[in-house]
């Protein structure tokens, strides 16, 4: 494989992780927009929610069937389109049962696409012999940040959902099918690496640090601006900071975590990740104040940004991105109720505690991301594995 056509295709899956960042990010920010069109109740949205992440985790399970039949970028070119538009039906529907079906289908594509995506990340890196998984999902993070900020410009301009939606669709969907072209399969087909088909019980470390990462982004995500206002005394105005800064500092922590991963090894990156997050949820627990609360979760930033691109690259082959990316999902739907459940019975100060024992747990399953070269792909790194104790 030529090193041009490794270079395009790691451009044409950067542009890809970014439209999916800018995607998925327009409509996690336009939910009370969806709420208000579709006249959902209090009580239905979180059914609502908790739908696309479950049906996510289906197509993801399906994703990692049909890649033994297909290579992951015929998965990931039509998984994407069809994410796109199942956005836009969701800003064009008129009725409920619309808008039902119209997220069913984005749960089920964005699994399978997720999946697809992580799967070509995997073996380009591979190819490459060196770090870049860190650098897509950097991309991604930029992409959720462009999508916020498109949606900030929306409400405020009082743009339409539908038509906020439709603008953005016009423009990524064409650039994802002419990116789509150059897409690369990192010289594998379906299925697994050599020397893969690890039993499932030997991913249950990485399963646990996907679970404990996406319980804390999940936690800054639904929980920074209620706590930065109810429990630290902020403004409203300064409420809205937190996510943001927390998305800054994803984007900077991934954006040189490969440089990271390449002079330090996985292993001490991941460890640094966790016990960076560890402190920042710490910050956040005892702030006295607002601003102190805005540099923990400035903190938290840094340190889990880090942990979701790892635990892909220790896969060994499709399948088993496949049932990391399911976790994905677990931990998203578990975070939020968890500290709402917990900062109800007993306070929000003590919830952010949760998450800061669960990432520092990622320091026992750190040496999961270890790797050891073999004589396999002249300097392949493959990850070396732990029992769960």
């Amino acid at each position: 494989m030529t090193d041009a056509r490794l270079r395009r295709g790691r451009g044409s899956l950067a542009v890809c992780f970014f439209a999916q960042g800018v995607t998925f990010a327009l409509l996690v920010t336009r939910i009370p927009a969806i709420q208000d069109r579709y006249g959902i109740s209090d009580s239905l949205l979180p059914a609502f929610l908790a739908a696309v992440p479950v049906l996510a985790g289906v197509g993801s399970v399906a994703a990692g069937k049909l890649v033994r039949r297909v290579a992951p970028s015929a998965v990931l070119r039509w998984a994407q389109p069809v994410v796109l538009l199942a956005l836009l039906g969701v800003g064009a529907g008129e009725r409920m049962w619309h808008v039902a079906v119209a997220l069913s289908v984005f749960g089920l594509a964005v699994g399978a696409l997720d999946a697809s995506m992580n799967m070509l990340g995997v073996s380009l890196q591979h190819a490459y012999g060196r770090s870049i998984m860190l650098g897509f999902h950097a991309a991604y993070s930029l992409g959720g940040i462009v999508g916020a900020s498109l949606a900030w410009v929306a409400v405020h301009r009082d743009v339409a959902l539908g038509v906020s939606y439709l603008a953005v669709v016009v423009v990524v969907l064409p650039a994802a099918l002419v990116g789509s072209r150059w897409y690369v399969d990192g010289g594998r087909g379906g299925g697994e690496e050599p020397g893969g088909g690890r039993a499932p019980g030997v991913l249950v470390p990485l399963c646990l640090v996907m679970t404990f990462a996406y319980i804390g982004d999940s936690t800054v995500s639904n929980w920074s601006a209620k706590y930065l206002t109810d429990v630290l005394g902020g403004s409203e105005a300064l409420a809205t900071v937190p996510y943001n800064a927390y998305m800054v500092t994803t984007l900077l922590g991934r954006a040189v975590g490969d440089m990271g991963v390449r002079r330090f090894g996985a292993v001490a990156v991941v460890r640094g990740g966790a016990v960076l997050a560890a402190v920042g949820f710490g910050v956040v627990a005892g702030a006295p104040g607002p601003w102190a609360g805005v540099a923990g979760f400035t903190l938290l930033g840094v340190g889990l940004s880090v942990l979701v691109p790892q635990t892909f690259a220790a896969a060994r082959g499709d399948a088993e991105v496949a049932r990391l990316n399911v976790f994905n999902y677990v931990g998203f739907l578990v975070g939020s109720p968890l500290v709402g459940a917990l900062g109800d019975a007993w306070s929000y100060r003590g919830a952010m505690l949760v998450p800061l024992v669960l990432v520092l747990v990622t320091l026992r399953y750190a040496r999961s991301f270890g790797v050891e070269r073999d004589r396999y792909g002249g300097g392949h790194e493959r990850p070396r594995t732990v029992d769960v104790g």
